[in-house]
């Protein structure tokens, strides 16, 4: 586990992980607040995409299950899309505590290119 502190005077990976706490608004606030620490902005930006994408896409199927009879049809999907959400957000938070920049398919590329130090 790192023991490095990050700007935000928590270790880095704790801070990395409480990026994913609750979604993409933790994932804002880290990313705004630390400056430095490139493992925790990393994973801030991460945070911000796939929860935010996530929470796009739940907003999407909520609105499209008022057409009747296909209702139940996105109401599951928002089910399984919840699900896998839920665990992906474990993992995420455990692999930042770890210490280990987990970096997922698309949203990883983005988070490495957003998160860079200017």
């Amino acid at each position: 586990m790192s023991e490095k502190k990050s700007g935000t005077g928590l270790e880095s990976n704790v801070a990395g992980l409480l990026s994913y706490l609750l979604g993409w608004i933790t994932g804002l606030i880290f990313f705004l607040i630390e400056q430095k620490d490139e493992f925790v902005r990393f994973h801030a930006m991460q945070s911000i995409i796939v929860f935010g994408a996530v929470s796009v896409v739940q907003i999407v199927l909520f609105i499209l299950g008022f057409i009747p009879h296909l209702w139940i049809l996105f109401a599951v999907i928002g089910y399984i899309v919840w699900l896998f959400a839920f665990v992906l957000w474990i993992v995420l938070m455990v692999k930042a505590y770890q210490g280990e920049r987990f970096k997922l398919p698309v949203a990883g590329d983005m988070a490495e290119k957003y998160s860079a130090k200017r």
